[in-house]
C-alpha cells in the first residue's frame, strides 16, 4: 500500500506540460538498457519454452516440430523491428492519431464480432497471413487514449467527475465489445490497469470506486448468462471435484507445476505436453515451463516480470511530460498484470481465462502488440536524462 501511495503522490502532483510539447534532447543512448535486457531475456526464454511446449503437439498435428517455434520467431523479429522504429519517433507529435485510433479500434472490435467463430468465440479477424486478435491492440490504444485525456484535463479531474465520463465511455465501449466475443478475462485485465492509471493521474478515490460498483452487477449478470463460466468458477474453487471434466485443464496444470520440484525435469522432459493438455503452447505454457524448470526456473520468470514492472514504473516516473508518464505506466501495467494474471490462473489462484503469457504464449497478435508497447516504453525512457 505504501508503494501505491508513493506512486500516486509522485504522478498526481506532476505538473502537466502543454499538449504536444516538443521533446528535446532525445538520444537513443538514453534508452533504459536494463529494461531492454529484461525484455530480451523474456523473449529468449519464451522462444525456448515455446519450442519445448509445441514440438510434440506440432508433430501430432502432422507438422514439422519447429512449425510453431519458427512462426513465433518471425513474429518476434517483426516485433523487435516495430519496437526499434517506435523508439525513434516523437510521441508527442503522434497524439493527433490517438482519437482516430480509438475509432478504428472500436470499428475493428465490432467487425470481429461478425467473424467466423473459433472454438465458439469470435476474437480474431482472419487476414490470411495471420489471425488479428483486435483486443491485443485495444490495450495499447486504451493506454494511449487515457494518457492523452488526463494530460489535457489534469487541472479538472481532481475536483470534478463530469470530465471522467468521456474516458469511462470509451473504456466501457471497448470492454463491452471485447466481452461480447465472449471474453471476460481481457476486459477484466484492461479495466484493472485503466483504474490504476486513473489513480496515478490524480482521480479521486470515490470517483474510481463508482465505476467499480457499476461493473460488479454487470459482471455477475455475464457470469450467470453463460453456464460454462459458472463451471469454471466451480472448477476454480474445487478443481479436483471434476478433474476429468470441467476441471481437467487446471488439474493437469497443477499436477505439472507440482511435479517440477525445485529444479524441474529438464528442458524437453515435460509430460503434460504429451497431449495431456490441449494446446500446451498457448495459455497454459507456464505449466510446461514450471514442470521443466521447476520452482527456481519459475521464480526466475516471475522475477523478470516483476523487474519489468519496476523498471517500467521508474521510466514512467522519470518521463518529461504527463502524457508520456501515463502512457509508459499504462503499457507497463498492461504487460505485467497480464503476466501475473496468466501465472495465477495456471497455478489455480484465479479462474481459468484465455489470457496469454506475454513473450511466451504462441500468437502473432500477442507478441506484436507486446513489442509495440515495449517500443513506446523504451521511447519514453530515451528522454529521461537531458543534457545541455
Amino acid at each position: 500500500m505504501a508503494v501505491a501511495v508513493d506512486i500516486y503522490m509522485d504522478f498526481a502532483k506532476r505538473k502537466a506540460r502543454p499538449a504536444y510539447t516538443v521533446l528535446k534532447n532525445r538520444r537513443l543512448k538514453y534508452i533504459d538498457f536494463p529494461f531492454l535486457f529484461i525484455v530480451l531475456s523474456l523473449l529468449c526464454l519464451g522462444l525456448i519454452s515455446l519450442y519445448s511446449a509445441s514440438s510434440i503437439y506440432a508433430a501430432h498435428e502432422g507438422m514439422n516440430s519447429l512449425f510453431y517455434a519458427k512462426r513465433q520467431a518471425i513474429w518476434m523479429l517483426l516485433g523487435l523491428g516495430a519496437a526499434a522504429l517506435l523508439t525513434r519517433i516523437d510521441l508527442e507529435k503522434t497524439r493527433v492519431f490517438v482519437k482516430p485510433a480509438v475509432i478504428l479500434t472500436l470499428v475493428l472490435l465490432t467487425i470481429t464480432l461478425f467473424m467466423p467463430p473459433v472454438a465458439h468465440v469470435r476474437r480474431w479477424i482472419p487476414l490470411g497471413f495471420m489471425k488479428l486478435q483486435t483486443s491485443e491492440f485495444a490495450k495499447i490504444i486504451l493506454a494511449l487514449y487515457l494518457a492523452d485525456f488526463f494530460d489535457r484535463t489534469h487541472s479538472h479531474i481532481a475536483s470534478e467527475w463530469k470530465p471522467l465520463l468521456a474516458p469511462l465511455a470509451v473504456m466501457g465501449a471497448m470492454l463491452v465489445l471485447i466481452a461480447l466475443a465472449p471474453d471476460l478475462g481481457t476486459p477484466t485485465l484492461m479495466f484493472g490497469a485503466a483504474l490504476l492509471v486513473f489513480f496515478s493521474a490524480g482521480v479521486r478515490l470515490k470517483h474510481i470506486l463508482a465505476p467499480i460498483a457499476a461493473v460488479i452487477p454487470i459482471f455477475i449478470i455475464e457470469l450467470l448468462r453463460h453456464p460454462y463460466r459458472i463451471a469454471r468458477l466451480k472448477t476454480f474453487l474445487s478443481p479436483w471435484s471434476d478433474a476429468s471434466g470441467a476441471g481437467y485443464q487446471l488439474a493437469q496444470s497443477l499436477l505439472a507445476v507440482g511435479s517440477g520440484g525445485w529444479t524441474g525435469k529438464g528442458l524437453g522432459a515435460s509430460q503434460i505436453k504429451l497431449m495431456y493438455l490441449p494446446k500446451p503452447h498457448t495459455d497454459f505454457i507456464f505449466s510446461v515451463v514450471a514442470e521443466e524448470m521447476g520452482l527456481l526456473g519459475s521464480l526466475l520468470i516471475v522475477l523478470l516480470f516483476l523487474a519489468l514492472l519496476i523498471k517500467g514504473v521508474r521510466i514512467a516516473r522519470n518521463a518529461q511530460t504527463l502524457y508520456t508518464t501515463l502512457a509508459a505506466l499504462g503499457l507497463t501495467l498492461m504487460i505485467s498484470l497480464q503476466a501475473f494474471f496468466n501465472i495465477a490462473m495456471t497455478i489455480g489462484l484465479l479462474p481459468t481465462k484465455g489470457i496469454p503469457l506475454p513473450f511466451f504464449s504462441y500468437g502473432g497478435s500477442s507478441i506484436l502488440a507486446t513489442m509495440i508497447s515495449v517500443g513506446i516504453i523504451l521511447n519514453v525512457s530515451a528522454h529521461r536524462n537531458q543534457v545541455g
